[in-house]
């Protein structure tokens, strides 16, 4: 079995031969896609960082603390 590389530009092509309606709804797909894994990275990040602030990683404090900090 030989797998082919498919390009963007391959794929670009291909959805260039649709008609209009079935070319929305490629976008339409493609951009509830991108916000399901934009959620789910926002959901691993907020997993991250209340694990690091239940271990006590975390420190609160204002703006000028935070320059302190940054510039220590």
């Amino acid at each position: 079995m030989k797998s082919e590389i498919v390009t963007i530009n391959d794929v670009l092509e291909e959805v260039e031969h649709l008609d209009m309606n079935d070319q929305e709804y490629v976008v339409d797909i493609l951009s509830r896609r991108l916000i399901e894994s934009r959620r789910a990275e926002i959901s691993t990040r907020v997993k991250e960082a209340m694990v690091a602030y239940k271990e006590g990683k975390v420190k609160s404090g204002s703006l000028d603390d935070l320059w302190k900090d940054l510039n220590d």
